[in-house]
């Protein structure tokens, strides 16, 4: 007698979605951005392309009625869920009691906003989640920020979103977003996710983003001053560097001293430069700035001279 081939475990459907739903007089927002997965082969294909250890912790935001949870209890040690919505917080746990009996004390559940997360009950070593479209990039900055046990994820965010996380410099899609993700790691596109495999179905089609956590550039500038001439060049893109930086910088004279000495051409735009660029321009302008207010004297052991009949 042969054995049966082993079968994958249930994950949630349609119809299990619905119904949770209706338990909860849950219906998806708009403001939350709450599209659950219905479809058991694209959360079984989002776990296998989040290359997930067995050993990992993994952070999931926004888990919502436990789609993508159980496939992550299938494949990590444990899974640490953050959710903003009391109802959807309070069932999480018995849903996965329900479909993994034997997983179910390695799930957290986390009632919270997660752009105020900054502590957890377990390091995280990746991240999957599927991100509410409006508030994706932030989240995502928001804890590479504070989470530097990140090692790697994978996020699902709206397709548009999805490009311009992983865009290089001079692509069309580069901006803000990708340059400050590429502090962190390197993103890359994974996959399209169609329309059809959430409830609500969504108007657009949702992309995959992977991404694997490295070292920032060597800079003596800090994230918040190389962020914000990231934020100044990008807020005028089709200005030069000269004129865009020059509120930044104090003027386009200061901007162009700070680009020169960054090795940065004052007549390029922000959307040619790469992360290494903009840490450049960050720290030759703090150099120039930390110069600038450096008391002057004559030399040791004097006093600087104010001019015969003074005051």
């Amino acid at each position: 007698m042969t054995e049966a081939p082993n079968t994958p475990a249930p994950l949630l459907g349609a119809a299990d979605i619905r119904r949770l739903a209706g338990e909860l007089d849950v219906r998806p927002t708009k403001m939350l951005g709450q599209n659950f997965v219905i479809d058991g082969n694209t959360i079984r294909r989002i776990v296998a392309a989040a290359h997930l250890g067995p050993e990992e912790t993994v952070l999931e935001v926004g888990p919502g009625l436990g789609s993508l949870t159980l496939g992550l209890l299938d494949a990590a040690e444990r899974v640490v869920a953050v959710e903003i919505d009391p109802k959807l917080a309070g069932r999480l746990p018995r849903t996965v009691r329900e479909f993994r009996p034997e997983r179910a004390d390695r799930l957290d559940v986390v009632l919270s906003d997660a752009m105020k997360v900054t502590e957890l009950p377990h390091a995280p070593t990746a991240l999957v989640a599927n991100l509410p479209y409006n508030v994706a990039v932030p989240v995502v900055l928001h804890l590479l920020e504070h989470f530097p046990t990140l090692r790697h994820g994978l996020v699902m965010v709206q397709d548009e979103v999805a490009d311009r996380l992983a865009a290089g410099p001079g692509s069309k899609t580069y901006g803000v977003p990708s340059v400050k993700a590429a502090w962190y790691s390197t993103m890359r596109k994974a996959g399209v996710i169609g329309m059809n495999v959430f409830w609500p179905a969504p108007k657009i089609h949702s992309g995959l983003v992977g991404f694997e956590r490295h070292e920032p550039p060597a800079t003596t500038a800090t994230r918040e001053q190389v962020f914000a001439v990231i934020d100044a060049a990008f807020a005028q893109r089709r200005k030069t560097l000269r004129a865009a930086l020059a509120g930044w910088a104090g003027s386009a004279a200061q901007a162009e001293a700070a680009l020169v000495a960054a090795g940065v051409d004052p007549q390029a735009r922000g959307e040619r430069l790469g992360i290494e660029e903009f840490a450049r321009i960050a720290a030759a302008h703090a150099a120039q700035a930390h110069t600038a207010q450096a008391p002057a004297t004559d030399g040791p052991g004097t006093t600087p001279d104010i001019g015969a009949g003074g005051a």
